[in-house]
């Protein structure tokens, strides 16, 4: 079995630093680390769990196929916080009949982010015997 020590999302954006804006400063995404020099330096956030890496260029958009799921305390606060940001809303929060609260949003190349609400009686928290 491979023996996983860390993990990172790697984008390459068609514009990195509009896409630096856009995770850094519009979604608050702390960084992590920076490496490189030039308009395509590579930018590392933090991800609760995990990093997100933009470094490099893209010809053209990322697949249809790349969407990131981004876990959050609260979605209505994440919500409210991203409108005052002007990040624009693809769809506001919902709660799904799977019974998590998800909105959505796009970075600007276009990949989809949902934001993920686990409710407190979700069976995601819970733990038996705990």
């Amino acid at each position: 079995m491979v023996h996983v020590l860390g993990s990172r999302i790697l984008l390459r954006p068609t514009d990195p630093e509009r896409s630096r804006t856009f995770y850094g400063e519009r979604l608050g995404l702390a960084v992590y680390r920076e490496f490189g020099t030039g308009p395509e330096r590579g930018t590392v956030y933090f991800l609760g769990g995990g990093f997100l890496e933009l470094s490099g260029r893209s010809d053209g958009p990322p697949s249809p196929a790349v969407r990131l799921w981004l876990q959050v305390a609260d979605v209505h606060a994440a919500h409210d916080e991203l409108r005052a940001r002007d990040v624009e809303i693809v769809r506001p929060p919902v709660r799904e009949p799977w019974g998590l609260v998800e909105m959505w949003i796009a970075d600007p190349d276009g990949t989809p982010i949902v934001l993920v609400e686990v409710p407190a009686d979700h069976p995601l928290r819970y733990r038996p015997g705990i």
